[in-house]
């Protein structure tokens, strides 16, 4: 619900979305299931389960009190303010215009994640679910209690109205997402069956996340436009003050009729919070440090390092922490709009990719915290290696001549310098790549042998972190005979442009992938080109390939691990970005007034198992 600050979550990307690290993850049925009845599984047999699980069994069972990294007993209330960096003029995230606020979830899902797993999903609006080994169909059972913020009871027809509304009304991504789901049928209140085109265990995965709207407030309102006053919602938080595009204050339902169900006990403690809007990252951090907002996660090497030498550090009324983890990384970096002319090459993105000296700035800039990123399956055992085993070459021999015959050898790894900042021999081979391309040096610029167009593209960037860390790029670009523009905007128009494809290169990235499911077709597949997931604009008949053969074997390991192994070695060496770095911290600090249980959720910082501390807050100097 923190949606910032779960791992690898990209909130420019998916403001209007709705999304979370986990939300799209593929998602199987658990393990702990059971026979419905004899006549039932006489014909095709049903399942019954209480959770979904993406790979193996869920960690809880079905008589499960509450996760294991919350305290229970948690007292309710205080408040808590937080920071979000832009602006907002809408409270619609589902909107196909505006830019939505995106702070805390108002909706339910059907079954809640756990931060404690990956891709595992537990009751909540929907108590159990039920479907045929063949995949035709799913039912999810309603708890009869559930409520919505208005106190009407949730029922099937509010999800069946909510599937239907998003399809008609919703972000185009929605109808792509769940195309195969033919109908969402009403069986009784409590009881609703999507049904599918084709026999789809994936969709019935995906559904598990499905938010529920109320309908008495959504059907006489268009959901394809934005909303100007809050909306009444399903979640645990309804927005109870706000200042358009400044400040949001969301707070605790009173009544919430979830509050002590296994996946919510011991959670969402604060009675309010409020999110107040910054233009600039620099300013909200001066911001925290006098007192405005009372938590922050420091994502710039350079402010954590430099930034915290204030008297409220040293008398410990800040607390600054580094929680170590090793979960699934991002692929961040400068990512290529290969639908330009310009970026169309391989060879020229490779040539890009020598221009960024990362050794330099890590030294330099972050005070040697971070770690390259090298795969699109960073800190799993699906991330290549090497040269390719038998098993991937099975996979790749048939698309020989369509691949880069490097593909075949040892996969590719960024180019690393020794940290002085002289970079020749990287320029070098850049140099030779771009005149293999048909681009010549003359008088110092870079321009194309046939046409005479000088090499200038544009960076589009929302903050002035990615200044600071786009310039020595340049500079070395500028080595090169190449100009590269940075152009900073507001997180609205950077939100447009990535909606219209409207950029030449992008610093942003690729969510975490755990492992490989099928969900990726939604950022790599050709059918879903004009995604704003498929950043870089890839069609590649390749990628479509490796896209079906993970879909196709998500219960076969050995085979998922080749695929997973192939396609991170066949997206590697076509470049589509510059990729960025790591760390294995999440660096946070916080005026100290907040208590947390001993035990941190282990894919996530755990923000919302924290609870207000009045004897600390008393004790504070602001």
């Amino acid at each position: 619900m923190f949606d910032q600050l779960r791992p690898g979550f990209y909130r420019q990307t998916l403001r209007a979305l709705n999304g979370s690290l986990f939300a799209l993850l593929l998602l199987n049925v658990s393990a702990m299931a059971e026979t419905e009845s004899p006549a039932e599984s006489a014909a095709t047999p049903i399942i019954k389960s209480h959770a979904f699980a993406a790979r193996g069994e869920p960690k809880y069972g079905p008589d499960f009190e509450h996760f294991d990294y919350v305290n229970p007993d948690a007292p309710k209330g205080g408040q808590i303010v937080l920071a979000a960096i832009g602006t907002y003029d809408s409270f619609n995230r589902y909107a196909q215009r505006g830019d939505a606020e995106t702070s805390v979830e108002l909706y339910d899902p059907l079954m809640a994640a756990s931060d404690d797993e990956i891709g595992v999903y537990y009751p909540l609006i929907a108590e159990s679910l039920e479907y045929p080994e063949n995949y035709a169909w799913v039912i999810f059972n309603i708890n009869p209690e559930a409520r919505d913020q208005a106190g009407k009871p949730i029922t099937a027809k509010d999800v069946a109205f909510t599937f239907d509304k998003l399809m008609d009304q919703g972000v185009p991504f929605v109808s792509n997402h769940y195309k195969n789901v033919i109908q969402a049928e009403v069986l009784d209140d409590h009881r609703v069956k999507f049904h599918f085109e084709t026999p789809s265990r994936e969709d019935i995965q995906n559904l598990v996340d499905f938010p529920v709207f109320p309908a008495h407030y959504w059907q006489d309102r268009d959901l394809s436009e934005p909303l100007d006053k809050p909306p009444v919602g399903s979640g645990p938080y309804r927005i109870s003050e706000y200042k358009m595009g400044q400040s949001v204050t969301y707070e605790l339902v009173d009544d919430y009729w979830a509050a002590d169900l296994p996946s919510r006990k011991g959670l969402n403690n604060f009675k309010t919070m409020r999110y107040d809007y910054y233009r600039d990252t620099n300013v909200a951090l001066e911001a925290f440090k006098a007192g405005e907002y009372d938590f922050r996660q420091e994502n710039v090497a350079k402010q954590w390092a430099e930034d915290y030498d204030v008297a409220a550090v040293t008398r410990g009324d800040i607390q600054r922490d580094e929680l170590a983890h090793d979960i699934p990384q991002p692929a961040q970096g400068f990512v290529f709009n290969i639908q330009r002319e310009l970026f169309a090459d391989r060879r020229v993105r490779q040539a890009i990719n020598y221009a960024l000296d990362f050794e330099w700035m890590n030294k330099n800039l972050f005070y040697d915290q971070y770690q390259r990123t090298y795969s699109f399956f960073q800190n799993t055992p699906y991330m290549a290696e090497g040269e390719p085993s038998e098993r991937e070459m099975s996979i790749l021999e048939p698309f020989r001549d369509q691949l880069p015959e490097e593909v075949f050898g040892k996969v590719w790894v960024p180019n690393q310098t020794d940290g002085s900042g002289n970079i020749r021999p990287a320029l070098r081979k850049a140099m030779a790549l771009l005149k293999d391309a048909g681009w010549e040096l003359k008088d110092g610029k870079m321009v194309h042998g046939e046409s005479g167009k000088p090499f200038e593209f544009e960076l589009l960037i929302y903050s002035s972190s990615g200044e600071r860390i786009g310039l020595p790029f340049k500079r070395n670009l500028e080595r090169l005979g190449i100009t590269m523009n940075l152009r900073q905007v507001d997180s609205t128009q950077f939100l447009n442009r990535l909606r219209s494809r409207d950029y030449d290169m992008i610093f942003q990235g690729y969510r975490a992938n755990p492992y490989p499911h099928p969900n990726m077709r939604i950022t790599w597949h050709s059918d879903y080109v004009d995604s704003t997931y498929n950043q870089a604009g890839v069609q590649d008949p390749v990628i479509d390939a490796l896209i079906r053969g993970i879909e196709e074997n998500q219960q076969n390991d050995d085979r998922l691990l080749a695929y997973g192994h192939a396609f991170d070695r066949v997206a590697r060496w076509n470049f589509y970005l510059v990729p960025h770095w790591h760390s294995s911290y999440f660096r946070i600090a916080y005026w100290n007034q907040f208590a947390r249980p001993e035990k941190r959720p282990e894919y996530a910082i755990g923000l919302s198992t924290w609870w207000f501390d009045d004897e600390k807050a008393k004790k504070l100097k602001r």
